[in-house]
């Protein structure tokens, strides 16, 4: 996308007057207003400047999502000692992709679609246990933890589950943090005459 066109575009997503910007960098609302129809070349620094104010401002505004707004609640688990077969059922009726597994209260792994489907498809596979075919726990994660630092998390987890005060209280998966990054808005509160 062209410099020029982008200065415009996160400005107005911003709700950022021409004005207000023009008083932020120094130079004049004409002026600013030439350089966003491709009028008139700025220098490199003066783009630099503009672009830092409006990065500034993004940071201001924009929503400081946490794992515990992206949350899905309840949190689904099933118990390490359930055959496949009722844990398939559980994660058919559900739609879940994946699911924490359980002894008690503790986490002890997790079971995703694929792990189920390598086994499914043997012999006596009905009767095989959760245990048995048990991959690695998703990470535990307080409930304020930043959203914007969860993809690199995400990249290496299905999933992460999400806790208050120790208590495990949801699950935070890639379609769920999708979900709250679109729905995320940049728009100022106040006014912007």
């Amino acid at each position: 996308m062209d410099t020029l066109t982008e200065i415009r575009r996160r400005r107005v997503a911003l709700g950022i007057s021409l004005g207000e910007l023009a008083r932020a960098i120094g130079r004049s609302d004409a002026t600013l207003s030439r350089i966003e129809r491709g009028q008139i070349r700025p220098s490199y620094e003066l783009v630099q400047r503009i672009f830092q104010y409006l990065e500034a401002q993004e940071g201001l505004t924009a929503p400081r999502l946490t794992v515990g707004e992206l949350m899905h609640r309840p949190l689904v688990t099933v118990e390490s000692k359930t055959t496949l077969a009722v844990a398939a059922q559980r994660m058919e009726s559900g739609a879940y992709s994946q699911l924490p597994v359980v002894d008690g209260s503790l986490v002890v792994g997790a079971l995703s679609e694929s792990a189920l489907l390598r086994v499914l498809a043997q012999a006596n596979a009905r009767r095989t246990r959760v245990e048995e075919v048990l991959e690695p726990p998703y990470p535990v994660l307080d409930e304020g933890f930043p959203a914007d630092l969860l993809p690199p998390l995400l990249g290496r987890y299905p999933a992460v589950l999400v806790a208050h005060r120790g208590q495990l209280q949801g699950i935070v998966t890639k379609a769920d943090l999708i979900r709250g990054l679109r729905g995320a808005s940049l728009r100022r509160s106040g006014p912007t005459g």
